[in-house]
């Protein structure tokens, strides 16, 4: 086997990483932004992204699956934003889209995603709406409470009470996150 032909092991631990995160990002993602293609790219841009900025990565903030699916939630958000701000095309006649159904399928799947859809299911109704607009809408705090028609104060504390719940539920232990 020539040199070139082995992947450097940077390259090997970018492989690894993806191996193991991509079905969850691609299935977060696709939920954020609701259009598979988007998603993908997401993705793709947050494993480069780690793979550029892996240095910054600090194990006592949290796992790496913590890690790559945050920067994913991020950047799917920050497309949300840019959609926003420019027309949307329609789709050309005579081209089906993708199904894409099975993308969520296989992410709920992992114990991980049923742990999480569980701990969300037992939330008070109140802070899992606030919940699902704040990281799945990808709304501010402002557009909540405009949303809600409730006072800033409250989907903040709703938030706050919803993930302190979460992390009971998830077994997160708070010294862990306090680091940060």
């Amino acid at each position: 086997m020539t040199a070139s032909s082995s992947p450097t092991p940077e390259l090997a631990q970018l492989e690894a990483l993806y191996d193991a995160h991509n079905r969850q990002a691609i299935g977060l993602a696709y939920r954020i932004v609701g259009d598979l293609g988007d998603a993908e790219e997401v993705v793709q841009e947050v494993f480069l992204s780690a793979w550029r900025s892996g240095h910054t990565y600090d194990p006592a903030r949290g796992s790496t699956h913590t890690w790559i699916l945050s920067m994913v939630r991020n950047r799917s958000i920050d497309v949300l934003r840019a959609r926003q701000r420019r027309p949307t095309q329609q789709m050309p006649e005579g081209i089906d889209p993708v199904d894409s159904s099975d993308v969520p399928t296989l992410a709920v799947s992992n114990v991980d995603a049923e742990t999480a859809r569980v701990a969300m299911n037992s939330l008070p109704p109140e802070q899992k709406q606030a919940l699902e607009l704040a990281y799945f809408g990808g709304l501010s705090h402002s557009e909540i409470a405009a949303q809600l028609a409730a006072p800033i104060g409250t989907v903040k504390g709703r938030i706050r009470l919803g993930l302190d719940h979460l992390r009971v539920a998830m077994g997160v232990h708070q010294d862990l996150l306090s680091a940060s």
